[in-house]
């Protein structure tokens, strides 16, 4: 199991603008910034997004190489699936694959695939067997 990402990103405000509102669907809500200087020499200041007393999302300014990260967030339903996603678009998301089952993988894995400001890609799912 992940404890957290460090997300590096072009604008560090567009893109807390983008995640609250893109990941408030699926109940990630609370948010917490570090300032770098308390920590080791040259850590970055960090800007993160959780839920349920977990901080595990983190953004920090820097150069995205979107060819390097895809992040999956965790839906409980179909409903938060479709709400998460219709939020990232009009929060400024380009569609990567509308919200619908991928049978691919499994007929009950229901996600939907946005390109965050930056290009990264990004899913909510929704696997019902894993609730």
């Amino acid at each position: 199991m992940l404890d957290h990402v460090f997300l590096s990103v072009t604008n560090v405000e567009r893109s807390i603008a983008f995640y609250t509102a893109a990941l408030a669907p699926l109940g990630i809500t609370k948010r917490v910034d570090y300032d770098g200087i308390h920590g080791p020499p040259g850590h970055p200041d960090l800007k993160g997004f959780g839920a349920h007393g977990r901080i595990f999302f983190w953004l920090r300014q820097g150069e995205a190489d979107t060819r390097a990260t895809h992040v999956g967030f965790v839906a409980n339903s179909r409903a938060e699936v479709d709400a998460a996603y219709h939020a990232a678009i009009a929060a400024g998301a380009k569609d990567n694959g509308a919200p619908g089952i991928r049978a691919y993988y499994d007929p009950r894995y229901y996600a939907a695939s946005v390109h965050d400001p930056d290009g990264y890609s990004l899913e909510f799912v929704y696997k019902s067997w894993q609730h």
